[in-house]
């Protein structure tokens, strides 16, 4: 088995472990995001969590199947541009044993190409689910996955189905090129700290520095308004991008249809005039709440199995 193959597969059994946490969890958290994100301000005054329904669970098929095939591809992208960069270490005669210790700087470029090879599954996966999560539940446009990609493909063509691709692809870059960074080097430190190779990895501290990951301190420096923040949380600095994202996969396909942004600059001129600032944050809680169960389970689900088939 070659080694991509087996990133891609070690990728897809963290994706299942991903899938799995967040379809156990006792409320449908992404759900009420996705509603949170882009209601009319005032919809909701708090974190809002809901059971399970059939309404709650359509879309559910979508990333099932999606984020599989979406984790799958970040860590096969993530491995082979690390080996890449592994190779011109040695070269160098840097980089310690094979040239594997990356700099941060390296690190941060695997998980943007991550992100963005990432980005062109992510980006129709995420559009497909959140109009059939918000759309109503007593007369629904799309009746599944396949019903809503066949018809946004027969009125719109490739554009719609991809509706939100550019922030999106902003988005996945510029989070996993943090998130894989903080993974990569808490794995570096404990590696350095212990005298240990990776496949001797405590699996607990590969659920730990997962959860870590999502929250990792950015050292960016963020003003919005009257508001300032030495540093915070990833999702923090991500969480803007993805609300536009979540917008702009929820606005009308043309005027005709309820069209309300132009682009995803008017979509932020508009959001910052019409609801302030607090409508760039509406539903972070809640996505707090799911990152670390979530980010934990791929990271462990990724390496087990990539323990196991390296050891063929």
């Amino acid at each position: 088995m070659s080694k991509t193959v087996k990133d891609l597969t070690a990728g897809t059994a963290g994706g299942i472990a991903q899938v799995l946490v967040r379809v156990g969890q006792p409320f449908h958290i992404a759900t009420k995001l996705w509603r949170m994100q882009t209601a009319p301000q005032g919809t909701y005054s708090g974190v809002c969590l809901q059971t399970r329904s059939l309404s709650t669970l359509q879309g559910t098929l979508t990333p099932l199947l999606g984020i599989g095939v979406c984790v799958s591809i970040q860590f096969g992208a993530l491995e082979n541009v690390k080996r890449y960069f592994a190779a011109q270490n040695r070269a160098k005669a840097i980089g310690g044993e094979n040239g594997a210790t990356l700099t941060g700087g390296q690190l941060f470029t695997t998980g943007v190409v991550a992100g963005v090879a990432n980005g062109f599954v992510s980006g129709p996966v995420e559009h497909i689910r959140i109009r059939l999560q918000t759309q109503s539940s007593t007369k629904p446009d799309y009746k599944g996955p396949l019903d809503a990609i066949k018809k946004i493909y027969s009125a719109h063509g490739i554009p719609g189905v991809f509706k939100g691709q550019a922030v999106t692809l902003l988005r996945e870059a510029t989070g996993y090129g943090v998130y894989f960074l903080a993974y990569e080097k808490l794995v570096q430190r404990e590696m350095a700290l212990k005298g240990i190779r990776r496949d001797e990895l405590n699996p607990v501290n590969a659920v730990l520095y997962g959860a870590a990951a999502g929250y990792v301190v950015s050292a960016l420096r963020l003003r919005f308004y009257r508001h300032s923040w030495n540093s915070f949380p990833l999702w923090a600095v991500i969480y803007p991008i993805d609300m536009i994202k979540s917008r702009m996969q929820t606005d009308g396909f043309t005027p005709a249809t309820g069209q309300k942004y132009k682009s995803a600059i008017d979509c932020v001129r508009t959001v910052w005039r019409t609801e302030g600032i607090a409508a760039f944050t509406r539903g972070l809680t809640p996505t707090l709440i799911r990152s670390p169960l979530a980010n934990g389970a791929t990271f462990l689900g990724f390496e087990m199995a990539s323990r196991v088939l390296n050891s063929w």
